[in-house]
């Protein structure tokens, strides 16, 4: 998982919305965030700045003083497989961005300057649903 920019956002790839609005959130992720099968998992609003949204455990985000961003919830229907609510924005080929977040939510950012800085790294993975 590089780092784009000293100091920088971890990132673990791209992630291409699928036809269904289904997402695959990469393996790495996947282990790192903890993630498991059929699990409930709640979707948060990004930044203004980055836009885009994060993932995170039901246990970890209800708890947690961000618990007001949350937009709404969907079950992990196979291992890194979620289909995406209508509430999310997000459309068929989006290509978003797998940023390591504050540890309660895998981030998939839509625009920025993360963004901007990885379209300039064709090494960067890009996951398919």
């Amino acid at each position: 998982m590089p780092q784009l920019a000293k100091g920088g956002k971890w990132v673990f790839g791209w992630s291409v919305v699928g036809q269904g609005r289904e997402l695959s959130i990469p393996p790495e992720a996947w282990l790192e965030y903890s993630f498991h099968n059929q699990e409930v998992v709640l979707f948060m609003r990004g930044s203004q700045r980055s836009g885009g949204f994060g993932i995170g455990k039901q246990d970890k985000l209800l708890s947690s003083p961000i618990q007001t961003r949350v937009l709404t919830q969907a079950i992990v229907h196979e291992q890194g497989k979620v289909l995406l609510p209508q509430d999310v924005e997000a459309n068929p080929g989006d290509r978003l961005l797998v940023v390591r977040g504050s540890g309660l939510a895998l981030g998939f950012l839509a625009r920025g300057p993360i963004y901007e800085e990885a379209l300039k790294h064709p090494e960067l993975e890009t996951f398919y649903s």
